[in-house]
């Protein structure tokens, strides 16, 4: 039932809206005629003529020089084997997807309906002026090889076939950490390899240019060792070719050093892997069932060092690790090809990130406070923010030194500024925040549960493993909206808090509420009548304990969700007013957003404690809080009682933090143009900066009116109301919230709880 509940949800996935993963967006104006004019007839000849003239120009003129083709014939998708190029499509789209959230690369996917390799090789060299550069995926062996190699002795482009090369990059620069911990040098080691596809070839190949001895490398096909005896070999097998043919695999883990897996699942024992020489290193690449799992190789050896290509366990794997910051890098210097020298400059540039300080984003987004160098860390995890700047002018400056670059970097500093800002360094938050809920889940509390798209987010949150939902309302009610909408509830809780079966705990939960309240008007028969409320209910489950955290407000106002949560929750300890904050993730990075829900209109010392709760806020996700008190005045340029507000909200914040980075009254336009900003107003401390990241907002309407048009016109995806400065987490959703907002405020709730709870 479940898979076909994941089934049903990826299907919905790809079709709701405008259907696929993908679509073409304007980067030019073009609303009056005059534009118009400009980007088509008459005004679009004269780049025409100049390219014409200097075909180079092409990359000054069009999208050539960041766009990439993903190209396949589906004759090897994923694990679904020949499924054809229509088949095969969602994947394509799902690549050029990875392009341009990991390195901001455009992507046309193209499904080419051509098994003939010679064919094939016409028909993708024929496109050569249109893309910088082509990612071949999921072609199947031995025809990829031939492919590749006709491709990048006839193009002028960068050329890879991820499947090969992708796999082999980030194996090497694990295994080259993993022989620097393990005390090995890389000429010594003999190396075992199960598999011979065109994943596994690469890999030796690359191992070999580091320094592996062919000699020492024992391969293993479907039929066996590949050595000398065998007439079935072609020509990148006949490379490898070593031992005869009476050595088994089983009998080749004897004093073997390495261990390489790209086969299939549970091919190897615990008792292999025990045969192996002192300090072994497996990686067990098999997807999605590694050859020998993590559990039973780490059993065997105390003193192994193991990869998968799976992300529930350390050292995975990743692909993503790779092609997109590869082909950044090469696009960049407009690189004729990607060649050898490219292509270890990436193996090295993630070998030693991952033995530089792991940045606090990685260590919350994977629930640790002290990843480091060592056996369970020897690549960079995919969410690593600074994989863009380090890996690819790292093969920019290979592509130069190797001399396929055309237009070589000189200010390198200034090249990974760029890099960064085409992302925004810091835009992996909302990646790195689900991964961290994932590694602790807690229960939440959903008030609103007889509602569709609340249980189709429950659903969703526990099959992903973010959090353990607890539903209140009507289980009948409740399972009639569930059957149909086509949701399964299988392992998530129930409650009926109106129920005869909940008698005692509204008693014991009465009895708390009315020890809170009792001198606060309420009496002790409005006390119990107050437990049958799902919204009083929820926050007592919480506040006992009962609940990690609680979601509410899909159905009712904002106002009337959250009394309940300050009335049995309260604020934590030193804060005396609550606010409200969104997340908007924009192509600059998060913004962080207060308040837009709560404070109508603050005094100064009231916007100096939403400051200051915000900063703590922006702290526990891993970013350095940069803040601006936003205003319609410029340090002093009016003396309007609001602007004054602002000015002295800004002191007291710096009384009470001085080293907090904030700075205002500002106006909105300046706060993000640091160039005007030092040009008039250079004692700025956001002058200085990076760029701003927090906004303080003199008044909800102010704060409310910007996150509105943010989203809504700006296109930016937004994540809240977040609570700030109960004592734990209860977060009430707007109105009309989607699936996907649901499912982000539960992660949000999770983390929360996750921090309150140390």
């Amino acid at each position: 039932m479940q898979k076909d509940l994941r089934r049903e949800q990826a299907l919905e996935y790809h079709a709701k809206g405008r259907p696929g993963k993908i679509e073409v967006i304007p980067t030019k104006e073009a609303k009056t005629q005059r534009d118009l004019s400009l980007a088509y007839s008459p005004g679009v000849a004269e780049p025409c003529k100049d390219i014409h003239a200097n075909p180079e120009l092409v990359y000054k003129y069009t999208a050539k020089g960041n766009l990439v083709a993903v190209i396949s014939n589906g004759t090897a998708v994923l694990g679904l084997g020949d499924i054809g190029p229509e088949a095969g499509k969602p994947v394509m789209e799902g690549k050029g997807v990875l392009f341009k959230i990991f390195a901001d690369i455009d992507v046309f996917d193209i499904e080419i309906n051509e098994k003939d390799p010679d064919k094939f090789v016409e028909i993708v060299k024929a496109l050569e002026p249109t893309f910088g550069g082509i990612n071949l995926e999921d072609i199947k062996a031995p025809e990829c090889f031939h492919i590749e190699q006709r491709l990048k002795e006839e193009m002028n482009i960068p050329i890879m076939h991820d499947d090969q090369h992708g796999t082999a990059i980030i194996s090497a620069a694990a295994l080259l950490n993993a022989l620097e911990l393990q005390n090995k040098r890389i000429d010594e080691v003999v190396m075992l390899v199960n598999g011979a596809g065109a994943a596994a070839l690469a890999c030796i190949d690359i191992y070999v240019a580091l320094g592996v001895d062919p000699k020492k490398v024992f391969v293993f096909d479907s039929k066996g060792l590949v050595h000398a005896g065998r007439t079935d070999l072609d020509d990148r097998k006949k490379r490898y070719v070593n031992g005869d043919g009476d050595r088994k695999l089983e009998e080749s883990f004897a004093g073997a050093d390495v261990f390489i897996g790209l086969s299939k699942g549970n091919v190897v024992s615990r008792e292999m892997v025990m045969k192996m020489a002192p300090r072994p290193i497996v990686f067990a690449m098999a997807n999605p069932d590694p050859e020998i799992s993590w559990e039973d190789a780490t059993s065997a050896r105390e003193d192994i060092i193991m990869a998968t290509g799976r992300s529930d366990y350390p050292n995975q794997v990743n692909n993503v690790l790779g092609f997109p910051y590869i082909f950044r890098g090469a696009l960049d210097v407009r690189a004729s090809t990607i060649n050898e020298p490219m292509k270890l400059a990436a193996v090295k540039a993630l070998a030693e990130l991952t033995r530089e300080p792991v940045p606090d984003i990685v260590n919350m987004a994977y629930n640790a406070s002290d990843i480091s160098f060592g056996s369970n860390y020897i690549i960079p995890k995919p969410l690593d923010p600074r994989l863009l700047a380090t890996v690819s002018p790292a093969v920019a400056k290979a592509a130069m030194e190797s001399g396929v670059a055309r237009r070589p970097i000189t200010d390198w500093d200034a090249y990974e500024n760029e890099l960064n800002r085409r992302l925004g360094v810091d835009n992996k938050l909302m990646q790195a925040i689900g991964s961290k809920a994932r590694k602790n889940p807690k229960r939440v509390v959903f008030a609103d549960a007889e509602n569709a798209k609340i249980l189709k987010a429950a659903q969703i949150v526990y099959d992903e493993g973010i959090g353990f939902p607890i539903l209140l309302g009507d289980p009948k009610r409740i399972a009639d909206i569930a059957e149909r909408n086509r949701i399964s509830l299988e392992g998530i809780e129930v409650i009926d808090h109106r129920g005869e079966a909940m008698e005692a705990k509204r008693q014991q939960y009465g009895d708390a509420y009315f020890k809170k309240r009792q001198r606060r008007g309420v009496n002790h028969y409005e006390a119990f009548k107050k437990m049958r409320d799902r919204n009083h209910f929820g926050c007592m489950m919480v506040d006992s304990g009962d609940a990690d955290a609680m979601i509410s407000g899909i159905t009712r106002n904002y106002a009337e969700a959250i009394r309940p949560a300050l009335q049995i929750i309260g604020t934590e300890e030193g804060v005396k007013k609550i606010a409200g904050m969104y997340i908007m993730l924009t192509k600059r990075g998060p913004l962080f957003l207060a308040d837009t829900t709560v404070n109508f209109n603050p005094t100064a010392d009231e916007l100096a404690d939403i400051t200051l709760l915000v900063a703590k806020e922006v702290r526990a996700f891993g970013i350095t809080p940069r803040i601006a008190m936003l205003s319609y005045s410029n340090f002093g340029s009016s003396e309007t009682p609001e602007a004054i507000t602002m000015r002295e909200a800004r002191l007291k914040v710096k009384q009470k933090n001085p080293s907090l980075i904030v700075d205002g009254e500002i106006q909105g336009i300046l706060a993000f143009n640091r160039e005007t900003l030092k040009e008039n107003y250079p004692f700025s401390e956001l002058a200085d900066s990076e760029d701003v990241n927090t906004l303080i907002f003199p008044n909800l309407s102010a704060g409310n009116i910007a996150y509105n048009l943010l989203q809504e016109v700006g296109g930016a995806d937004s994540i809240g109301p977040i609570l700030l400065g109960l004592r734990k987490p209860v977060h009430v959703l707007q109105l009309g919230a989607s699936v996907r907002d649901i499912i982000n405020m539960v992660v949000i709730s999770v983390v929360d709880a996750q921090m309150k709870s140390r």
